[in-house]
């Protein structure tokens, strides 16, 4: 054999494990965009992956955030498959406009989607609406309250607790301004116990910060110990102190420690938080105090004490919003969010492994 090529067998040999240890790049795929008859609008968007292997999104679209037309749409990617089935309508108020679908299924097999239907102008005259399916979400139940105050608003997936309950992130936001998230604006929760005889949402406490903080993103570290993380209050303008609220629970929610600004910025847009199966934690936010750009993944190994692992998901001049993230039965993490000005779902899936670097 000569001699360059048994080098290049040699050379080989040694590439080959690294290659085969080297964590796979993020995949990264446009879902839905102006091409897609749901109307221009399509944010927030809300994935979750059903017990038999497929995934389902739901999003709210529309001519605009403020329209009246607005609907919550549904549509599938089955198991196996490449191509997302045609959205369809799986909530709509003939006189009001919906929208923040989310997309949840219980340990039990039930499928949730949460929604909002607003009866006036701005998001301050909300209320909580949600619907089940029996039939992994082929079919809907009749949609019914979930809270009823005006202002009461969801973004977030719930999360099962160690002692077998649910947990609904929910939200009241305060004012009547559309570019400004008012004081009074706080983070509360929800609580369902499948167990009881009349299970229902029943409301647990709520985070109080100086200047307002809304949709909560939450895990639970240990046994009804709680740690959240809220978009804040405030407007959209330039600013040297935008950072999220975080605020913890000793209690499974009942009760909350002030919210207070975190060591990450925010600007004034949605995150996400979950825990991992092996235990890290890991956050997805916007890495800046104005713009909604870049979307950031962030590890703890600590419980939230450091966050030494970051990696960028998506840069560049846009608005990459609103991300939704959970991990797959097989362990890879997917994460849902807008783009293009609210025109475009993007659906990343990614690893750990990625993340870290390793």
């Amino acid at each position: 054999m000569r001699p360059f090529a048994l080098a290049a067998l040699l050379i080989a040999a040694v590439a080959a494990p690294l290659l085969a240890q080297a964590p796979a790049a993020p995949v990264v795929r446009r879902v839905f965009g102006p091409e897609t008859a749901t109307g221009p609008y399509k944010h927030p968007a809300c994935l979750t992956e059903l017990s038999n292997g497929d995934l389902y999104l739901v999003y709210y679209g529309g001519e605009g955030e403020y329209a009246r037309d607005t609907t919550v749409f549904g549509a599938r990617l089955k198991a196996g498959t490449t191509t997302w089935s045609t959205p369809v309508p799986v909530a709509h108020d003939p006189f009001r406009s919906v929208g923040n679908g989310v997309i949840w299924q219980a340990p039990d097999g039930l499928v949730w989607l949460f929604y909002v239907v607003r009866y006036g102008d701005t998001w301050g005259t909300s209320r909580i609406q949600a619907k089940v399916s029996r039939d992994l979400a082929v079919t809907w139940s009749d949609a019914f309250p979930v809270a009823l105050e005006p202002g009461m608003m969801v973004r977030n997936r719930p999360l099962v607790l160690a002692d077998g309950t649910y947990l609904l992130p929910v939200y009241f936001e305060d004012g009547e301004d559309t570019e400004q998230v008012g004081p009074k604006s706080t983070s509360r929760f929800l609580r369902f116990d499948p167990k009881a005889k009349a299970p229902a949402w029943e409301a647990l406490g709520e985070i109080r910060s100086a200047r307002g903080n809304i949709q909560p993103a939450v895990v639970e570290v240990s046994p009804g110990h709680l740690i959240a993380y809220s978009r804040r209050g405030g407007g959209y303008g330039p600013t040297k102190d935008g950072w999220l609220v975080r605020a913890e629970s000793r209690d499974g929610g009942r009760t909350w420690t002030e919210g207070r600004d975190s060591a990450f910025p925010n600007p004034n847009s949605a995150v996400d938080f979950l825990k991992l199966s092996s235990g890290a934690l890991l956050l997805v936010y916007n890495d800046h105090m104005w713009e909604r750009t870049p979307l950031m993944l962030a590890l703890s190994d600590d419980k939230d004490g450091t966050w030494p692992l970051k990696r960028a998901l998506a840069t560049g001049k846009n608005s990459f919003a609103y991300p939704v993230a959970f991990q797959a039965r097989d362990g890879r993490i997917h994460v849902v969010y807008t783009s293009d000005g609210r025109k475009v779902i993007n659906h990343a899936v990614v690893t750990e492994a990625w993340i870290r670097g390793k």
